[in-house]
């Protein structure tokens, strides 16, 4: 089972905060996408006092973050009908949906997705095939960005998970060594992937998010800020 760290809600104004008291010795904020909640990690014993004057002194970032991220295009929830858009690899894609007897099938050609469905499948089905097959998609171009940066690393992972996340594109537990990534992913391009896949494994060596992190990563992926920063500029779908 996960290690599961003591959280906590912080309230200050008309922001809340979520703080999670772990046994480390800086503070840690982040601003998470698609909808700029508030995380801080904090070193088990310290007071509400202190984590709130840090947050407060962040006040500034937290909000230039927050206003980034509300102003990025966004897509209306997704109904899997014929000629709506969906994103795979970063490219955009028409979809065309045809009703034929036989097992549903999902086809990927230059700028469109073909679905192929018995007739009547209700929309909650197309929507569940097309997620499953974005799962599947994600999970086949993971796995050998994962056994790449393993090597490179010198760290072994035990599970991965695939999933629906509204917060993170994806997330390393180093106490269970499993490692998740974000459905969404499907959608970006590929640079983005392969990015958060040395991210999360990168976290098997150096947990916290400090410059021995950072160093990590410029020494294996020069060019991961631009690639952190593609992640933001397609239009997100919206978790409803």
């Amino acid at each position: 089972m996960p290690h599961s760290f003591p959280s906590q809600q912080l309230i200050i104004g008309s922001m809340a905060v979520e703080v999670t008291l772990k046994p480390i010795k800086h503070l840690h904020l982040s601003v998470l996408p698609p909808r700029g909640a508030v995380r801080i990690s904090a070193p088990e014993g310290m007071g509400d006092a202190q984590i709130r004057a840090y947050t407060v002194s962040k006040l500034g970032w937290i909000r230039r973050q927050q206003s980034r991220m509300e102003r990025q295009e966004r897509e209306s929830p997704r109904e899997v009908v014929e000629r709506e858009s969906h994103y795979v690899w970063g490219q955009r894609m028409l979809l065309h949906l045809h009703e034929a007897d036989g097992p549903p099938r999902i086809e990927l050609r230059p700028h469109q997705l073909n679905l192929s469905v018995r007739p009547g499948t209700s929309g909650a089905k197309r929507q569940s095939l097309l997620a499953a097959w974005y799962r599947e998609q994600l999970r086949t171009a993971a796995a050998p960005l994962i056994l790449r940066w393993q090597k490179a690393l010198g760290v072994e992972m035990n599970r991965l998970f695939i999933q629906s996340m509204r917060c993170q594109w994806g997330s390393c537990n180093p106490a269970t060594r499993n490692i998740r990534l974000n459905t969404q992913l499907a959608c970006r391009p590929r640079s983005c992937l392969d990015y958060v896949v040395l991210h999360e494994l990168a976290h098997l060596r150096v947990p916290r998010h400090d410059q021995v992190f950072r160093a990590l990563l410029d020494q294996h992926l020069p060019d991961w800020p631009e690639r952190r920063r593609l992640l933001n500029v397609l239009p997100l779908a919206d978790p409803g």
